[in-house]
């Protein structure tokens, strides 16, 4: 005779609930940060402790910024970031394994700063990593948990799962991102490509409206005889130096500037803020320095290139997407028909 087994108590359907509905939103949704939110309500209410947090892992950089903040004020924290490898959030990201410390003070790794910034005490921590594809993408943090035995015992199995599926969002939301960057962006140069543009211009220029959008100029730029450098240098170097001449134009704009590689060795830029004055003192700089560049400069044959360029201004030159496209395209070629290397204005 077997015996039967036991219910599941209250805790454990609890737990078992929590998994259900987080593993239920991935599935429905590729809104990072409801995810993010849904997990960490869910380790709140989940376990007992004084606060919690998730902090996700700069790719590059390696330190970890707080993005769910749970028991303290969030806004304390907003922005704060921990440099690589400090504290134990930053040990655990960089090691990839679990810490559970009861007494943080005895730990030389403690790092006091987050204390000292929000008024609270911390005195234990339980931090896991989220973990995928042997990657660490962040961390999450159980401060002062209730009885750290129990939780290890108890609350540490369903924190695991939880973590597991903080991974796994944050995989499926840079997996997406990373499609939507191919999907606007140029394979040889990395910059912006045509369609982007079309997107932008379609959100600075209102379709119907009683009063234009706001004032930018848009110029379009293109490289004078970049036939020759094709038939000399092939069309992989030639590639090489609209990459190379991309990279010469993106330095001298600001941050609200945008560079578009158009198409063949066509550029646009989006100027927003600046009227023709500013536009043309920007790319009559712009196009010095490419005429003073020698690019492939590690090839047995570098080259020295110009460039052509022709702006117009929204709204003065034009209302509609269409009208400013063209007339931009058209000063380009008033300067491509004549003197090269030099810039006209509509």
């Amino acid at each position: 005779m077997t015996s039967a087994t036991p219910a599941p108590t209250p805790e454990e359907n609890a737990r078992l609930a929590a998994c259900v509905e987080v593993g239920k939103l991935l599935t429905a949704s590729l809104r990072l940060p409801e995810i993010l939110e849904c997990i960490m309500q869910q380790v709140s209410r989940l376990i007992e402790a004084e606060n919690w947090s998730l902090l996700l892992r700069d790719e590059e950089s390696g330190a970890l910024r707080f993005e769910v903040v749970v028991g303290v004020d969030a806004a304390l924290l907003r922005g704060v970031t921990l440099p690589r490898g400090v504290g134990i959030a930053g040990h655990v990201a960089e090691h990839g394994e679990p810490l559970l410390l009861p007494d943080v003070h005895a730990d030389p790794r403690f790092h006091r700063e987050i204390d000292r910034r929000t008024g609270f005490t911390s005195q234990s921590i339980v931090c896991l990593p989220l973990r995928i594809r042997g990657r660490v993408l962040g961390v999450i943090e159980v401060i002062n948990p209730a009885d750290m035995e129990r939780f290890a015992e108890r609350d540490l199995p369903t924190l695991r799962i939880l973590a597991d599926y903080a991974a796994i969002a944050l995989q499926n939301a840079r997996d997406v991102e990373a499609i939507r960057r191919l999907s606007i962006t140029d394979e040889y140069t990395g910059l912006y490509n045509a369609r982007y543009l079309h997107d932008l211009l379609d959100q600075m220029i209102p379709e119907k409206a009683e009063e234009p959008g706001p004032l930018f100029s848009l110029v379009f730029a293109d490289i004078d005889n970049f036939k020759r450098v094709v038939d000399s240098h092939g069309h992989l170097l030639g590639s090489q130096v609209l990459k190379e001449v991309g990279r010469t134009m993106a330095l001298a704009l600001g941050p609200n500037d945008t560079l578009v590689k158009y198409g063949g060795d066509e550029y646009v830029f989006v100027l927003p803020g600046r009227d023709k004055s500013e536009a043309r003192q920007l790319i009559t700089q712009i196009l010095e320095t490419i005429a003073a560049t020698t690019y492939l400069a590690r090839d047995p044959d570098p080259v020295r290139v110009t460039a052509s360029f022709g702006i117009c201004t929204y709204p003065a030159d034009g209302l509609s997407k269409k009208e400013i496209l063209l007339r931009a395209d058209a000063a380009l070629y008033s300067v491509k028909n004549s003197t090269k290397n030099g810039v006209a204005v509509v």
